[in-house]
């Protein structure tokens, strides 16, 4: 019961902040405030018995969090419609096409997104993913049975899709298989904990968590051997080659966010921050040198709390205590 509320809450943060796609994949979406609440009386996720394969009805805009098979039949054109798919931390997406009934010519599509647009801002940013921009968006109708399977890189993927006539309809499973090295992640819940390592590879990894939250710093091993835990982001650590931001903004894509804090150098916490923004990010920065490892510990903050520290702050982007 408490996974489903958390679920929910999850789903209802996501709808509150709009789904906005770049309007070059998907145009006005004409779903409703009511609409969306209303997605939030059905059942997100179930115990489904490992020999059964979980199966229910695609939604014009749907959030998928569990495996299984969907299918999406329109009853009318549905021109501009999108579905959220997130996984455990340790696991990645995985969406095959099992059957596909809509008409390319005529201007359908069905287009999955290796990661999640929210109001123009993608997820993870451009800095953050191995592919560029236009590879991360894979089209059905210029793929067709070439690619009937798309993997995504981390914990969430997105699919697009506009169907003109009544009747068209397309089948897909969902899978998730295990990710043994995550990287650039969105959390389920507001709180939990997290060990992100980067194994010897050059590469930036972002943990996001899609609300205001305490982060706690455990640990950080960055293969230095300097002592001191938190710096301000100004000047920054940008210098060091490797280490760890804070991030807090109340947009998707790291890039655009605000430096709350930086850490490079080597220490066993706890350090501390409230960072009462929208989204909140721990994101890591790895030259490829050296194995880097960061654990940290995050909570939602309560009202009281965000009211205080929204008096106390003096940053303009966001309240930080």
């Amino acid at each position: 019961m408490e996974g489903t509320f958390r679920e929910q809450l999850f789903f209802l943060v996501l709808c509150l902040s709009f789904l906005k796609g770049d309007t070059r994949y998907i145009e006005e979406n004409d779903i409703t405030p009511e609409g969306l609440f209303a997605l939030l009386n059905s059942e997100l996720k179930r115990e489904i018995p490992e020999t059964l394969i979980y199966r229910r009805p695609l939604r014009c805009l749907d959030m998928v969090a569990v495996e299984g098979q969907f299918t999406f039949t329109a009853d009318r054109p549905q021109l501009s419609c999108a579905a959220f798919f997130i996984a455990e931390p340790d696991q990645v997406i995985s969406v095959e096409y099992n059957s596909v009934d809509i008409d390319c010519r005529g201007g359908d599509f069905i287009k999955v997104f290796d990661g999640w647009v929210m109001k123009g801002e993608k997820f993870p940013s451009s800095q953050d993913h191995a592919l560029p921009l236009m590879e991360r968006y894979v089209d059905y109708c210029d793929s067709g049975t070439v690619r009937r399977t798309m993997r995504s890189s981390q914990n969430v993927a997105m699919l697009f899709f506009r169907i003109h006539t009544a009747g068209s309809s397309f089948t897909l499973t969902v899978r998730k298989p295990i990710n043994p090295f995550p990287c650039n992640i969105i959390s389920q819940t507001p709180e939990g904990s997290f060990t992100m390592v980067i194994p010897q590879q050059h590469r930036n990894c972002s943990f996001s968590i899609i609300y205001p939250v305490e982060i706690k710093i455990a640990e950080l091993s960055l293969g230095h051997l300097n002592d001191f835990p938190i710096k301000r982001s100004i000047p920054g650590c940008a210098g060091a080659g490797d280490f760890v931001e804070l991030l807090g903004g109340n947009g998707m894509d790291p890039s655009k966010m605000f430096p709350v804090a930086d850490l490079c150098y080597n220490f066993n916490g706890p350090a501390q921050m409230k960072i009462g923004c929208d989204n909140t990010v721990v994101r890591m920065v790895s030259s490829g040198k050296f194995v880097n490892r960061v654990a940290f510990q995050y909570r939602l903050l309560d009202r009281q709390e965000l009211q205080r520290i929204k008096v106390n702050s003096v940053e303009d982007f966001c309240f930080t205590g």
